[in-house]
């Protein structure tokens, strides 16, 4: 054992306050010590020893006690001292489990995830997820007593400190959330997964990269604030996940500036810009606003106050830095001025009024009409014209504006485009003399940002699928495949056209009638383009018997346009090489002479149509054939492809919609027209779960429609009533005998687009 050096007397106090016998520990003491006693006040110095002590004490070895010892001191001077006690008491929380192997990672990462999570409120956010991921993860009987410990907790812990590097702490907790829910079961892969070395952990991971986050930016920012506002007052970040109703907005107290953890780019404005605008706000209130005290306003004057202070403070922010101006004016919403003539009692419209004064004072580009706004603004400007303005003068002028403008009965509040997200809480400005509770009824909302999906580029091309049972997508699920069709043949297909030749006249006899005519008459008008010779003549012959005449003696026209784009996507999976019941031909030849009818019917129509088929074989290789793009004319090169059809492996059929969908909605046409042929339900071999493809499917139908895009299926399985209504409504058609599709498919298409 190493020799220990003679301690101070002082120290030898210390040492033994702590109670310690383990060696280890005495060898690293002193120098742990001296840390803490630059970091840490008297009081918390002694706090650090009693928790040490406790830690030392709980059985489960020197490691705890002496990461606590080194990490401790640097986590408090971070977050405030009373984190102290809150890492000994989570440590001895998971010591009572079965993962007390985890509280030396946990104790590890606690000063770098503090640094990360420079705030109190963000830090305590942080144990309540690794709990709850313990919790959720530990084996246990009816819920109780763990069993086993967490897979991937310790792992977790150690990747923690990264993945807050690069994502807000919502991020963080997204990803592990996935990781319970798709792994909980899947103890290898849960630790694969809290390792970063699955490609889902990867994918979920860069999905929650979004934005500017706060920890990569806190130097820059503070020294924005000191070049340009002399402030060297503490940024602490907040979260904004963890509250769904009522968002907290940036503010400042005694305890220093709070803004949110991450910040998305917004109306062309970068994350990074939208930090300086918030800032630039915050510094304008601390540098020119005064308190005033708010006992004997209401509500809506107290409001009233706020917004014209805002603008006082921008006004002047933008005077001494003129740049600000582009940043204010982007990021301020434009209200909807029609609002305003919503009747009093119905809702109130106070926020919408305060939202229109305040962007017509900010942009003289700003057209509106309402004159109160008009004149209030005209003062506005003329009080700031002379050169000294002041809270109380603003209060003032507010005041009025509440009192000329119509009165609010309504507790119905309409904030549609009135809040300014950089603008803070203004808190700072109330004094209140009595106590009371706060009116909650105008605190500012904010809703949650809307992520887009970014889909990465071929090959191979990746799109989410949809878990029904824990509604929510499963990101990059399913790698999509493009590859251009084997060719054959084209004679096999002409030689198909020609077997079915009679039905090709009759078909051509009902197509003729979709054809686009180029006018159509429009009777009956009293204005039109020229004169409708019999109803006039029938006009004149009742004005001359004495009855009154038809006035609408005139007619104009219409173009009878015709603007389809069609997509046909056929199931090319392994059960269409089985014998169709009753006939000697397969299911695939009998799709190939539907297909090349209806390819036929669609070109002698002029309808744009593309034609895909697909199959797959697990998530990772879903195959997509293109056999007619739209830009190509039916012809050999097309025939050719769609003579060479086979069939093969699974029906991963959402993967095939979302990737036809992609194509057909770039398309411009007035209707688009999505056809699924298909022989069965969907499936693949790495799926045990009937219902999560046909719930995939469903989702898919949904985002299609969403996009304009109308889906129909084609369905050559007798009992696909089980399923097909589940995923297409009432959009489908079951083909029950199989051997009358080349008839059936041609009259469908023509029944939907006639």
């Amino acid at each position: 054992m190493p020799e220990v050096l003679a301690r101070s007397a002082e120290f030898e106090v210390y040492w033994q306050k702590l109670e310690c016998k383990f060696a280890l520990v005495d060898n690293v003491f002193d120098e742990c010590l001296k840390e803490a006693r630059a970091l840490l006040s008297p009081v918390g110095l002694d706090s650090y020893l009693d928790n040490a002590r406790f830690l030392g004490k709980m059985g489960r070895g020197p490691e705890p006690l002496l990461v606590y010892l080194e990490e401790a001191p640097g986590a408090a001077s971070v977050l405030g001292e009373e984190v102290l006690v809150e890492l000994r008491e989570f440590a001895h929380y998971m010591s009572t489990h079965t993962n007390f192997k985890s509280i030396v990672p946990f104790l590890q990462t606690s000063g770098a995830v503090a640094r990360l999570l420079p705030s109190h409120e963000l830090f305590k956010r942080y144990i309540e997820i690794v709990r709850d991921m313990m919790n959720r993860t530990s084996g246990s009987v009816h819920g109780h007593h763990t069993t086993f410990p967490s897979p991937g907790l310790s792992d977790m812990l150690k990747q923690a400190p990264r993945i807050l590097a690069m994502v807000p702490l919502v991020g963080l907790k997204n990803w592990i959330e996935y990781g319970i829910r798709y792994y909980n079961n899947h103890p290898e892969r849960q630790i694969e997964y809290f390792t970063l070395q699955s490609a889902d952990s990867k994918a979920v991971l860069q999905r929650e990269r979004h934005g500017t986050l706060f920890i990569n930016n806190e130097r820059k920012l503070g020294l924005y604030m000191q070049g340009l506002w002399q402030d060297k007052d503490r940024l602490a970040p907040y979260s904004l996940a963890f509250e769904d109703l009522v968002k907290p907005v940036p503010y400042f107290d005694e305890q220093g500036i709070r803004l949110p953890d991450v910040y998305d780019d917004l109306n062309d404005i970068s994350g990074m810009d939208r930090y300086r605008a918030t800032l630039a706000h915050i510094a304008a209130h601390r540098r020119w606003s005064t308190k005033m005290i708010v006992d004997n306003w209401s509500p809506i004057q107290r409001v009233g106050v706020e917004a014209f202070e805002d603008c006082r403070v921008d006004w002047l922010a933008m005077q001494r830095y003129p740049g600000l101006r582009r940043l204010f004016i982007a990021l301020h919403p434009i209200p909807d001025e029609s609002l305003l003539d919503i009747d009093s009692k119905q809702a109130s419209t106070i926020r919408v009024r305060l939202a229109l004064l305040s962007r017509a004072i900010l942009d003289p580009d700003f057209e509106y009409k309402n004159e109160a706004i008009r004149d209030f603004a005209g003062r506005f400007h003329q009080i700031m014209r002379n050169g000294e303005s002041s809270s109380p003068e603003m209060a003032s002028l507010a005041l009025s504006f509440i009192a000329r403008t119509p009165k609010d009965y309504s507790p119905n509040i309409l904030f549609e485009n009135t809040e300014v997200g950089y603008r803070d809480d203004n808190r700072h400005l109330w004094i209140y003399i009595e106590n009371g509770d706060e009116d909650e009824m105008f605190e500012h909302l904010e809703r949650k940002p809307q992520y887009e999906e970014e889909l990465k580029g071929l090959p191979p091309r990746h799109y989410d699928e949809w878990d029904y049972a824990n509604k929510s997508y499963r990101p990059d699920w399913v790698s999509v495949y493009e590859v251009l069709h084997p060719k054959g043949n084209a004679g096999d297909i002409d030689r198909l056209l020609e077997k079915h030749s009679a039905l090709a006249k009759r078909l051509k006899a009902m197509l003729e009638m979709l054809k686009p005519q180029n006018k159509v008459r429009i009777r009956y008008q009293e204005e039109g383009s020229e004169l409708d010779l019999d109803v006039a003549i029938r006009s004149l012959i009742d004005f001359k018997s004495g009855s009154s005449p038809d006035p609408r003696i005139n007619m104009s026209h219409r173009t009878d346009g015709r603007n389809i784009a069609v997509t046909l996507l056929l199931d090319l999976s392994q059960s269409l090489s089985e014998k169709a019941e009753g006939c000697d031909q397969t299911i695939l030849e009998l799709s190939q002479e539907a297909v090349s009818l209806l390819a036929w019917s669609i070109q002698q129509v002029g309808d744009s149509f593309a034609i895909g088929g697909f199959h797959s074989n697990t998530r990772h290789d879903v195959r997509y054939y293109h056999i007619k793009g739209f830009g190509e004319s039916w012809g050999d090169e097309v025939k050719s492809r769609l003579s060479a059809m086979e069939a093969g492996y699974s029906t991963r059929m959402g993967g095939a919609m979302r990737h036809a969908g992609h194509y057909l909605k770039s398309q411009q046409a007035d209707k688009k027209l999505l056809l699924i042929l298909t022989d069965g339900e969907p499936a693949d071999i790495d799926v045990h779960d009937s219902q999560l493809l046909i719930q995939d499917a469903r989702q898919a139908v949904n985002e299609l429609d969403q996009d304009g895009i109308y889906s129909y299926c084609i369905n050559l399985d007798p009992k696909a009533d089980e399923y097909v209504r589940d995923i297409f409504g009432k959009q489908y058609t079951i083909v029950d005998r199989v051997a009358q599709l080349p008839e059936k498919l041609p009259q469908l298409f023509i029944s939907l687009t006639k």
